[in-house]
This record gives structure tokens, C-alpha cells and sequence, in this order.
């Protein structure tokens, strides 16, 4: 049992120190790209990579591996009160509050059309007309000038796929959940980052 502690633990810094790690590698490229004139569509294109990356390897090498894998430990939404993992989808957004409290030079979030959690819808024009494209089409983003409380904004939207049994387990299985139906691959949801524009 202790090493399991132990492994766990060891897993838990592994995640914290992803998430620094992309705030600092976001803050970085959000100067160099005012310093270069880097385009805003590049820089999403990038953070989102960082994003997703550490999404997919939270997903498939820390839950699915725990708890469908190893039979370790659960992932649970309600985490702290079962001694659980947070769920991805928590985690993400864990990370994203954790960026908004160190700079304003960026935002993201993870929205779905079929959000378990109905503050993951879209409220947006731009939210809406991008999660639906990247629903159609995965293998493209979605980018768009949009104007909210009367400042201008750079937001793309990215293909949330399932990347592991968790996802899909997670969602089909959900008493709350508004689609049951998803496979390994599918979109889920998207990612939506969102840049001020001076």
C-alpha cells in the first residue's frame, strides 16, 4: 500500500509540474510573439500542442492506467471526498484557473456541445459556430475574431478527442450526460482558447 502511496504521489508532481510548465511555456510565447509579430493563430496553434499533450498523458498514462489498467485507484468527480483522481475535464480545468490567476494575456477552457457540466456549454457566437465545426471536422481548428464586453479577442477552438477507455467510460456511463453513444476517437468537446487584441 505504501508504494502505491508512494507512486502516487510521484504521479501527482509529475501533473502539477505539467501544468507549470505550461503556463511558463504559454507566458514565453505570448512575449515572443508581441517581441517577433508572431501571428495569434501560431501561437494558439502552440499552446493548444502543450495543452493537449499534457491532457492526452494525464488521460491515458495516469487515469486510464490507475484505474482501468492497474485497478489502483478511480477517478471521480467528486475526487476529494473519495480519495479519487480528479477527472481529466477537472484537471484541465484546474490548470486553466491556475493560468488566470498568473497572466491575462490568454484564456482557455474545455466547452462541449454534450457537456456533462452544464458550465461547459458555449455562450458564445464564436464558441458555438466553432465547436460544431470541429465536430464535423476534427482534423481542422477553428479561428475567429470575436468582440465580448467590448474588447476584441483571437479565439480558437480545437478537436477534444477521446483518447483513452476513461473518456469514453466516463461519459457514456454519466446518469447526466447528454450523448452515451462516443468511441475511442470521437469528438467530445473542444478546446477554446481565447487571446486579447490591443
Amino acid at each position: 500500500m505504501q508504494t502505491n502511496s508512494i507512486r502516487l504521489a510521484g504521479l501527482a508532481l509529475l501533473v502539477c509540474g505539467m501544468t507549470a510548465a505550461t503556463a511558463a511555456f504559454a507566458q514565453s510565447w505570448l512575449s515572443a510573439a508581441d517581441a517577433k509579430g508572431i501571428p495569434l493563430q501560431k501561437v494558439t496553434d502552440m499552446l493548444h500542442a502543450v495543452m493537449e499533450a499534457d491532457r492526452t498523458i494525464y488521460t491515458a498514462r495516469v487515469v486510464n492506467r490507475l484505474q482501468n489498467e492497474d485497478k489502483v485507484i478511480t477517478a471521480d468527480e467528486h475526487f476529494a471526498d473519495k480519495k479519487a483522481l480528479p477527472l481529466p475535464a477537472q484537471m484541465f480545468r484546474f490548470a486553466a484557473e491556475r493560468v488566470g490567476e498568473k497572466t491575462q494575456m490568454f484564456s482557455y477552457s474545455l466547452l462541449s456541445i454534450w457537456p456533462i457540466n452544464k458550465q461547459n456549454a458555449s455562450r458564445t457566437d464564436a464558441e458555438k459556430e466553432g465547436l460544431q465545426a470541429v465536430v464535423d471536422d476534427k482534423s481542422k481548428a477553428f479561428y475567429k475574431g470575436e468582440t465580448l464586453g467590448g474588447k476584441k479577442y483571437f479565439t480558437a477552438v480545437y478537436a477534444d478527442v477521446a483518447v483513452s477507455p476513461a473518456c469514453v467510460n466516463c461519459h457514456n456511463n454519466h446518469l447526466e450526460s447528454p450523448k452515451r453513444d462516443f468511441k475511442l476517437g470521437d469528438t467530445m468537446g473542444a478546446v477554446v482558447i481565447r487571446i486579447p487584441v490591443e
